[in-house]
């Protein structure tokens, strides 16, 4: 047998400090320079134009020029993805000689 005390305690015996607001070192940012630290993170950014299904046989079949028809309509907007979570949807313009995305509604979700 060993020498130490048993430091058993059920649960519900067991008493949390309480904290309050004033406690808590840690505060939400206030303004952008605040996430400063995070500024470096890399993200993937991608723009969803649309979908198309089909079987390997047709997707063998596609040449150069094919025109591979998507579920979304011409002027719809499209979805824009950070790291796989729609934040945005958003619409292709022209910007000089590339493509880009402009943000048109911001994606809300509850977390």
């Amino acid at each position: 047998m060993s020498d130490e005390q048993d430091t058993n305690i059920p649960l519900d015996e067991l008493e949390v400090p309480q904290r309050s607001l004033e406690d808590e070192d840690i505060q939400a940012p206030q303004s952008a320079a605040d996430l400063e630290a995070v500024f470096d993170v890399p993200v993937r950014i991608s723009a969803v134009l649309g979908h198309s299904k089909m079987h390997v046989s047709d997707l063998l079949k596609l040449a150069s020029g094919t025109v591979l028809e998507l579920d979304r309509k011409v002027g719809e907007a499209i979805d824009i993805y950070v790291n796989d979570r729609l934040v945005a949807r958003g619409e292709v313009v022209l910007v000089e000689d590339k493509l880009g995305v402009t943000m048109t509604e911001i994606i809300k979700t509850d977390r």
